[in-house]
């Protein structure tokens, strides 16, 4: 199979693993957020950080180094096995002893026993990073689909027996659990590897070099994404907090999920080519302009539903999500984006200047923490947005240096695709406001007036990120049309 015929396969694979997922995931959390109050989902939120934070030093860019790493052996994937195992059971002793000052700080006591049992993950977590990343490695996603989605079907059915059973908030930690349980004895069964009874230092110090950059850079991106959630927990209620949770979970279903589909296959299949930097150009054009085009028609549609969707999918009681998704889908918008311009620097093995960016970034995004404790959530989710800008102006600067991909150039490829994009958006928006018809008529309404639209203006002046877009579909439909798997 040649690396055109690979990579349209791992998109296919990872496309499917990753929707299905979020897709079954997103179901069960419209069906939990109709038997659970936004206080639960709250109480959750004020932990994620923690969570986030300890399955990033868990991994510690181990699994990114591990990708790039062209001739990897079993005692560099032992090493890094052992090493996630032992760390993750340091991690969980932390997070059980410090449970009582967390619960305190956001005065809630039942945080504390909550933490001590989600904590659990990060140790579930660890016995899997090996097994994903060599799934990674070969491009292998129709296996890692398989698992995937067994595990958000069956782990999304005990959280909805238990929530109707009335074991509210326990039912999201439960969830939780089951979704790493079920992923890890998966991996192990059908991805047969065994590690190696051998720890190498010279393995670890390799990977680490690499690795440790990335890991700290991991921190802060993480420790960003989640602040916001820890100063919404700390300075306003758990009921704000489960509203902005599922404003940013709607958010996340095409925005980051169409992330994650993209860099899982292009960051292997574009550090094949790291030398060859014409070819690395031409591939990168590609991606950047067929990513953006989905990202932003999705993003702006996202926010012209967002009233009818909200108040469909999982009722009245959580209309103040409404405006914060609206404004959330601007922030999202950017984030395939900036992720693109990162992964440019780990292909290329700049792992000091994605540390570098990232430091830069954070440091220019706290007096956004501070406009959110001062002004409220509404301001601090614009001081977002303004943010999300400047961090594309620093991060696209880089790969225009080292592949000759200016931002100029960059901005010229995706503002066709932009402007389709808010076009329709504008013209759905207006739509439903239009419209006389109930929640859910209007959303059928507005989605299908979207679709018509989006497609109409992208055959009609033949663009040509949707042109490429169109080659991969109608190939890999052909693919499965003559039997090829």
């Amino acid at each position: 199979m040649s690396l055109k015929q690979k990579t349209i396969t791992g998109v296919f694979w990872s496309f499917i693993d990753t929707f299905s997922r979020q897709g079954i995931t997103f179901l069960v959390g419209i069906i939990l957020a109709r038997l659970l109050a936004p206080e639960e989902f709250g109480l959750i939120g004020m932990l994620m950080i923690f969570i986030a934070i300890s399955q990033s030093i868990v991994d510690s860019g181990f699994s990114q180094a591990l990708i790039r790493k062209t001739d990897c052996t079993d005692t560099d994937y032992s090493t890094v096995f052992y090493y996630n195992l032992g760390i993750s059971i340091g991690i969980y002793g932390v997070l059980f002893l410090f449970s009582g000052l967390i619960a305190n700080f956001f005065s809630e006591p039942l945080l504390q026993p909550l933490l001590k049992v989600l904590g659990l993950v990060v140790i579930i977590n660890a016995f899997t990073i090996i097994q994903r990343t060599q799934l990674i490695k070969r491009i292998d996603f129709k296996l890692h689909t398989k698992i995937s989605v067994t595990a958000a079907l069956l782990s999304g059915i005990i959280a909805i027996a238990m929530a109707y059973n009335g074991y509210g908030v326990w039912s999201l930690v439960v969830q939780q659990l089951a979704m790493f349980f079920f992923t890890s004895v998966l991996l192990w069964l059908w991805n047969k590897w065994t590690p190696l009874l051998a720890f190498s230092k010279d393995s670890f110090n390799e990977l680490f070099s690499f690795g440790s950059k990335l890991l700290a850079s991991g921190l802060l991106d993480t420790t960003y994404r989640n602040i916001y959630l820890l100063v919404i927990g700390r300075f306003f209620s758990a009921g704000d907090l489960g509203f902005y949770t599922r404003a940013d979970q709607f958010k996340k279903l095409p925005s980051q999920t169409l992330n994650s589909v993209i860099n899982k296959v292009t960051y292997p299949v574009l550090s094949s080519m790291q030398d060859d930097k014409v070819r690395l150009k031409k591939n990168y054009q590609r991606i950047i302009k067929g990513t953006m085009l989905l990202t932003f028609v999705l993003m702006m549609g996202l926010a012209a539903v967002a009233e009818p969707l909200i108040i469909t999918l999982i009722g009245e009681q959580w209309r103040q999500s409404v405006e914060y998704l609206q404004l959330l889908c601007f922030v999202g918008m950017m984030y395939p984006l900036h992720a693109l311009n990162l992964n440019m620097l780990k292909v290329q093995g700049r792992s000091d200047l994605f540390l570098k960016l990232e430091v830069i970034k954070k440091i220019l995004a706290i007096p956004v923490i501070f406009i959110g404790i001062l002004f409220g959530i509404h301001m601090m989710i614009l001081g977002m947005i303004a943010n999300t800008f400047v961090a594309y102006y620093l991060n696209s600067y880089w790969s225009g240096r080292m592949i000759q991909y200016s931002r100029k150039e960059q901005v010229k490829d995706i503002f066709p695709s932009f402007m389709v994009a808010i076009v329709s958006g504008v013209i759905v928006l207006i739509t439903g406001w239009l419209l006389p018809f109930t929640y859910p008529v209007k959303l059928l309404i507005q989605v299908a007036t979207g679709a018509i639209l989006v497609f109409g203006f992208c055959e009609a002046s033949q663009l040509s990120a949707y042109l490429s877009l169109k080659e991969i579909v109608l190939t890999k439909m052909t693919e499965l049309k003559n039997g090829r798997r």
